[in-house]
Formats: structure tokens, sequence, C-alpha cells
């Protein structure tokens, strides 16, 4: 056989054969666990997810979770039972205006979250005045219902704004006390200030002393509750 001959058919051999497509692995790549806030409350747990948007649920039974609206006690238990590291890994796959507002608090981390969830029209217009994020917390307790009412808080911002939401709580739709929150050290208001701070507020003299003193310390609050009940 000639060369040209031999050469043309060692092409032809080539040219023949089946090509063979690329290997394809078949392992597929495992998405991430969603970050979960998990604590106890009343015997039961309790936790916040994200799946999309933020979830609230407790746990009815072994591997059931039932929806539920975190009561202020839930939220309280909370500031305990979350750790450091699970917050820093929730708030990761939070959007930035939510997570720096989160990241205001530490005692009211839940409550703060919880308030950005349900009304985040009302938590954009008070991002200079988180200490009013306290009260709004705390408004089953301060209005004497039996549950929470996030819905009607929505409904009476959006029909009476900022001052409709302060006048709901029992607060002094003005100025004023929209100027004395915005100069409170620690948004995180212990629970037993609100309702003496809430009267205090009412008084002129109290609140023209607290529009004067700079930075409110918790403190400062309690001495000028304590003045107004003496």
């Amino acid at each position: 056989m000639s060369h040209a001959r031999a050469y043309s058919a060692r092409m032809n051999s080539l040219l023949s054969r089946p090509r063979r497509s690329p290997r394809r692995s078949t392992a597929r790549a495992v998405p991430a666990a969603r970050p979960e806030l998990v604590w106890v409350h009343d015997g039961f747990r309790h936790r916040a997810g994200l799946g999309p948007e933020v979830r609230f649920e407790v746990e009815a039974g072994p591997g059931e979770w039932q929806a539920i609206e975190p009561s202020e006690g839930a939220c309280a238990s909370a500031a305990l039972g979350v750790t450091g590291s699970q917050w820093r890994r929730f708030l990761e796959y939070l959007p930035a205006e939510e997570r720096e507002w989160v990241e205001k608090f530490q005692f009211g981390r839940m409550a703060a979250l919880l308030l950005a969830v349900r009304c985040p029209g009302l938590r954009r217009e008070i991002a200079a005045t988180p200490a009013l994020a306290a009260f709004i917390g705390a408004h089953r307790t301060l209005r004497g219902g039996d549950r929470p009412a996030w819905n009607e808080l929505v409904a009476v911002h959006e029909r009476d704004g900022l001052f409709g939401v302060l006048q709901w709580l029992g607060l002094p739709a003005s100025r004023q006390t929209l100027a004395v929150l915005q100069q409170v050290a620690d948004p995180d208001l212990p629970r037993r200030l609100l309702e003496p701070l809430r009267a205090a507020l009412w008084d002129p003299e109290c609140i023209w002393l607290l529009q004067r003193t700079a930075h409110l310390t918790d403190e400062r609050l309690a001495a000028a509750c304590h003045a107004l009940a003496a």
C-alpha cells in the first residue's frame, strides 16, 4: 500500500469514530440553608426564618411548625436565647436598610425585626427616632389589648401619619415628643420605663426639662419619671 493510501485510510478511520461528549458532573450544588433564629419561650421553641421573607413560627410538635405573631414576652426571651453568631449570619441575608435598623438594638432586636417586617413604611419614618420602637413593640401592653394589632397600626399610619401613631400609642402627638425620643441615648428602653415615661411626656414641665437634656440615659429618664411621680 502506498503512503498516500495508508494516510487516507488512517484519516477515514479517525473521522468515522464517534465523538465523545465531554463528561458532565452529575453532582448538584446543594444550596446553603437559610439562616434561622431559634429560641425558647414558655417551654416552646420559636424561630424566625427567611424564605424569602421573614417568617415567625412556633413548634407545635416534632418537626411541625406553625405561623405565629410573637408576643412581647417571646421577643424579650429572644434577647437571651438567640446567640450573637445566629444574629450575624441572619443579618447577612437582610437588605442593607433593614440590617442597619436592626443593628441599632441589642435587647430589643427581635421586636425591631418584627416592626421592620410588619410596618416597613413606619420603620423608615422612625429611623431617626429608634426609641419609639420600644413603645411600638409594647403596644399591646400600653393599649391594653388582647393581641398584637399590627394591621391596625399600619392603617393608622397610612391614614394619620406619624402623629396619628403617637396618639394611638397614648403619647402626645407633638414635635416635642419626637424631639425628646430622638435624644434617648439607648433605643433599647427598658419595659419598666415605658409607662412612666409616657406619663412624663404629658407633663409640660417634665417635657421642657427632657428637651434640654442632650443625652438621655436610662438613669436620667428614670430620675425624671420619679420626680414627676413624687
